[in-house]
């Protein structure tokens, strides 16, 4: 029997529900385990199953960074583009990606791929046959059912931002294969672009209508660990975006703002510590032995500087009045020699472990999201400059309002999603999305390479050889170029 490799891998997640985590971030510890073969009875086994969901986003293909393997949807999109430099203190295990010379072949590609299956397997698990417990407590099936509904979206438009050759929301493109049930021998085609994001949106807006009536608090005040209807109508904005949905984008990220404001000026710093929680909507959350999410870039233990931030990305910055240069980057010295690293991911407190939650969603990128899907319809450049000056107010000191209108405007939000959002796994989808122009005019090794074209195989990665060998289905729709 001819089966997926990724797909079997997603199934055989069923038999462990939950990785290793602590009862503080994910309030409970699965005190058994189920077969994927085996029918859950009651819905404690569906909470478990879904507390094995959230652990799994900690692997190291994932959000997770395991010293050989860097987390794919975490620093790896700033590794890829012109935000970081890779030093003479790296090891050279991403530079593949790095330098845009993967292939088929590529183990770090292999793995980001069925990580992400295994997640969704995972997910698949916890919607399955859950709606005959409605009767019996349908506010709880709906908060359970939401976030499994959530995170199997996410994940596949995760796998679309990487693997997609288009984002436009009716693209006959290749798209990626999305994976419904619990079931090793299904071999799904890859589907169009269009076909994706029908069935992305399908599942990401019944999540929000699901977790709008639940039984209890998905999330407290001071933990983020979990996707509510919050953090759901952020990854709709976000979604939304890329598909060029302006006015859905607008709406959803609006939304969100209403209910969560931008942190202060002063907890803003503490947010990178895990000091605070201000402005999170979703922290994918990380204790010792789990891995950790930013090693690969600045390895804090050992002060083993891999990747420094780029020249064109500190020159973004008033050094003096913006509040995230210091908390995004600074200088550690090793042997005598001082060197510019980044700072955000460092560990909890004062610890320099790595150890910290993964910031996946925050407000301040609704703000740039509304601004760019305001700037971009007819009539809303007022509005989109209101936000742009909102968001850079609240991080710079004695901020005085730009005035802007057209293709500055545009120019400006993007370059404030390039100083907002770094290394948060944004800036190599950014590029994707609207320029496919990357221009490295800093650089420190003889074999980085410095350019590529907008036309470029490698803006789309192709898939893994062991899929193509397992699924006859998806051998002839390799990425094109591949």
């Amino acid at each position: 029997m001819n089966l997926s490799k990724s797909f079997i891998t997603a199934l055989l997640s069923a038999s462990l529900l939950v990785l290793s985590s602590c009862e503080k971030v994910l309030e409970v510890e699965p005190e058994f385990n189920k077969d994927g073969s085996q029918i859950f009875t009651n819905l404690k086994d569906y909470e478990f199953a879904l507390t094995g969901a959230y652990a799994a986003f900690r692997q190291v293909g994932y959000f997770g960074n395991g010293g050989q393997t860097t987390g794919t949807w975490g620093t790896l999109p700033d590794m890829m583009s012109d935000n970081l430099v890779q030093t003479g203190e790296d090891l050279a295990n991403f530079q593949n990606q790095t330098n845009w010379e993967y292939t088929a072949d590529e183990a770090d590609l292999d793995l980001a791929w069925s990580s992400a299956y295994y997640v969704i397997g995972q997910a698949n698990l916890v919607l399955r046959n859950i709606d005959r417990f409605a009767t019996e407590d349908a506010k709880k099936v709906n908060r359970l059912k939401g976030q499994a509904l959530a995170i199997r979206g996410m994940v596949h438009f995760d796998l679309l931002r990487f693997w997609g050759e288009s984002y436009e929301r009716n693209s006959t493109a290749k798209g990626v294969p999305y994976k419904t049930a619990v079931d090793a021998e299904d071999l799904p085609s890859r589907l169009s672009v269009k076909e994706t994001w029908d069935a992305i949106f399908k599942d990401m807006q019944e999540a929000e209508t699901l977790l709008a009536d639940v039984d209890a608090a998905v999330n407290t005040s001071s933990n983020k660990s979990k996707l509510d209807r919050n953090a759901v109508r952020a990854l709709l904005a976000r979604m939304h975006l890329y598909a060029r949905n302006y006015t859905q984008a607008e709406t959803f990220a609006t939304q969100v703002i209403t209910d969560v404001p931008l942190a202060s000026k002063t907890a803003f710093p503490e947010i990178w510590k895990d000091g605070s929680v201000a402005e999170v909507l979703w922290a994918v959350s990380f204790n010792p032995g789990e891995g950790s999410p930013a090693s690969n870039i600045h390895t804090a233990s050992t002060n083993r500087n891999r990747y420094r931030p780029s020249a064109s990305q500190e020159a973004l910055y008033d050094k003096t009045n913006d509040i995230r240069y210091p908390a995004y980057i600074g200088t550690r010295v090793l042997s005598g020699n001082s060197r510019r690293i980044v700072n955000k991911h460092l560990g909890k407190g004062t610890a320099l472990d790595n150890i910290v939650n993964w910031k996946a969603l925050r407000t301040g990128e609704m703000y740039l999201i509304r601004a760019e899907a305001r700037a971009l319809q007819t009539g809303k450049e007022a509005d989109a400059l209101a936000d742009l000056n909102a968001l850079r107010a609240a991080r710079i000191k004695e901020y005085l309002d730009l005035s802007l209108t057209g293709q500055a405007l545009l120019d400006a939000i993007a370059e404030e999603r390039r100083r907002e959002l770094f290394v948060e796994g944004h800036r190599w989808f950014d590029v994707k999305r609207t320029t496919k122009t990357i221009t490295r005019t800093d650089v420190a090794l003889q074999s980085t390479v410095k350019t590529i074209a907008s036309t470029a195989r490698e803006w789309n990665w192709p898939i893994p050889t062991s899929e193509l060998d397992a699924n006859p289905i998806i051998k002839p729709q390799q990425t094109t170029g591949y």
